[in-house]
This record gives structure tokens, C-alpha cells and sequence, in this order.
């Protein structure tokens, strides 16, 4: 009888879901103690996970596992080898938190160019300050130039957008045909510094890993335009958060919207949160009621296809393992 483990409680008409199925089992793990996880983890067949690191040591615990999920679609806290060496395929949710990701990249352009929290603080102050004010200078989208770094699910989503609001779309993606780009009616670019120099605004919706660590560092954001503005919602390892911060301090970028950190959840207090053209979140760009229903849907039908031999390659990470099923 195939057993469902969720990590922490997910969607409940996701969970409802896996239950009218027969012959499937649903728990949802709340203690995530030591002893808790012993006790636990060996009994799962799928596990669906959100946030929590996933290593060796977790999966020393997985002695029945033949699926692990991943509730959203970043798997950088996820020991990938380590489950493709045990045969044990990773499922993500690629298409259920685009739209929620494309809007708040468009939320946060927005709150940056029109100095939202700024203005907002100023109106909640005991002596409310009125009217527009020199010392916060704002600006339409209409009309700017915007850097999409990255053109995938959500990248292209972004990138619609933003030419929906009147703006010159520059596109860097290596992976994407110049064609393609072009025949989606943007502008597709072969260096994302270089092209930094002509954008009023760049946005970052690319994956972790080793190639994209810190590819937003000080020298990118130095050939950026003065005055321009960051947008990331992707991960926070992708942007160098100390040369983030001196150029925000400096003025020569004049906001950045992020909803990323390099160490999340941010439970040591960095300077980098007092800077006051920063506008961030908590990693939640993903998590409207929406997108958390996708996300939980998407989980559970990838749990439930591999117990039933249905699994959509397209899902999976690493793919290789599906073979050695065959």
C-alpha cells in the first residue's frame, strides 16, 4: 500500500486528493525532530517536500522511497546526485508558480518605480507628509527599457508583462533560440552587462547553481544605468547581496525589489535589510492562494503517477532514472 509522507501541511484538497485514491495512505509530518524523522521517513513510498534541506542524512532515512516532490520548482537545497545514485527520481512543479512569480517581478517594478513603501511610511507617519516630494523621484514603466536575465516559464511570463505596460523588452538566454525570442516580439541580447547598460530595470529569473552564483555581482550592477532598478525572485545566491547593498547606498542603482537571500530564512540580522530603497519579501512570490493549490495539485499527481507507472519526464530532474525503470 503505497504511503504519502508531506513534509509540513500542504494544499488540503491536494492531500484529499491522494486519499480517495485507493490503496494510498496520507500522513503530514509536523515534527521534524531527529527522532520524529527516524521514526518516520523509512515508512514513506513518496514524500512532498517544501523548504526543508534534503541531504544524505535525510535520505539515510528513506530505506522505501520511490519518489521525492518538490512543492515549488528551485531544487537547490535538494542532494540530487544523491537521489539519482539510489535510482530515486525528483519531481518538481514547473508550471504551477509562474503566474504568481511573473506578477510579483511586475509588482515589485512597480513599488520601486513609484517609491510604494517610501510613500507609504510617510502617510502612516504621526504628521502624514502630502503630495509628491523631490526626494522621492518616481517613473512610468511605459516607455522604459527592461533586462529579462533568463527566458523560461516565468521569464517569458514577465517578460509579456512587461511589453503589455509599454516597455522595450531585452532578452538574455543562452539556452533560447535567437528566433524564438525575436518571434515573441523582443529583443533577444548576447550579453546580459553589456545590455545591464541600456536597461532602466533588470529582472533575474534564472536557476541556482554554480554558473549563475553571484552572476550579478558588483561589476554587473556598476555598468547597470544610474538610477536604474533590480528585480529578483529567483534565488538569492544569483545576486551578490554585499555589492547589492554598496550600490544601493551609493545611489547608483535607486531601488531593488527582493523577494531572495543567500541564506534563507534570513534568522541573523544582515545590514543589507536596512538599506532604505530595498524593497523585500520573504520568499513568497510564489505563494498566492493560487499558486500554493497548483503547486500542492501538481505534487500529488507526481506522487500519485509514479505508483501508477504514468510519471511526465517533463517533471523530473533527473530524468536518467526513469530509464533504469524500463
Amino acid at each position: 500500500m503505497p504511503h504519502v509522507i508531506c513534509v509540513r501541511p500542504i494544499h488540503e484538497e491536494a492531500i484529499a486528493r491522494m486519499r480517495a485514491t485507493p490503496g494510498v495512505t496520507v500522513d503530514v509530518l509536523m515534527d521534524l525532530s531527529p527522532e520524529s524523522l527516524a521514526a518516520n521517513l523509512p515508512k514513506a513510498d513518496a514524500l512532498i517536500v517544501r523548504t526543508i534541506r534534503i541531504d544524505r542524512a535525510f535520505l539515510a532515512h528513506c530505506t522505501n522511497l520511490k519518489i521525492l516532490v518538490r512543492h515549488g520548482v528551485g531544487y537547490d537545497i535538494v542532494d540530487v546526485p544523491a537521489l539519482t545514485e539510489r535510482g530515486i527520481p525528483l519531481a518538481i512543479t514547473p508550471e504551477a508558480n509562474a503566474v504568481s512569480v511573473a506578477e510579483h517581478a511586475l509588482m515589485m517594478m512597480l513599488a520601486c518605480a513609484r517609491k510604494l513603501t517610501s510613500f507609504n511610511a510617510n502617510m502612516r507617519a504621526a504628521t502624514p507628509v502630502w503630495g509628491s516630494q523631490p526626494g522621492l523621484p518616481t517613473f512610468d514603466l511605459q516607455g522604459k527599457t527592461v533586462l529579462v536575465v533568463g527566458f523560461g516559464r516565468i521569464g517569458t511570463r514577465v517578460a509579456k508583462l512587461c511589453a503589455a505596460f509599454g516597455m522595450r523588452v531585452l532578452v538574455r538566454d543562452p539556452n533560447i533560440g535567437k528566433g524564438s525570442i525575436r518571434g515573441l516580439g523582443f529583443e533577444p541580447v548576447d550579453d546580459a552587462a553589456t545590455a545591464a547598460a541600456e536597461a532602466d530595470i533588470v529582472t533575474v529569473h534564472v536557476p541556482s547553481g554554480p554558473a549563475t552564483r553571484n552572476m550579478i555581482d558588483g561589476a554587473f550592477m556598476a555598468r547597470m544605468k544610474p538610477g536604474a532598478v533590480l528585480v529578483n525572485t529567483a534565488r538569492g545566491t544569483i545576486v551578490d547581496q554585499v555589492a547589492l547593498e554598496a550600490s544601493l547606498r551609493a545611489g547608483h542603482l535607486s531601488a531593488a525589489g527582493i523577494d531572495v537571500f543567500e541564506e534563507e530564512p534570513v534568522e541573523t540580522p544582515i545590514s543589507l535589510l536596512s538599506t532604505p530603497n530595498l524593497i523585500m519579501t520573504p520568499h513568497v512570490a510564489a505563494s498566492t492562494a493560487e499558486g500554493l493549490r497548483r503547486m500542492a495539485l501538481d505534487s500529488a499527481a507526481a506522487a500519485l503517477a509514479c505508483f501508477d507507472g504514468t510519471l511526465d519526464p517533463d517533471v523530473i530532474v533527473n530524468s536518467e532514472v526513469l530509464a533504469r525503470r524500463n
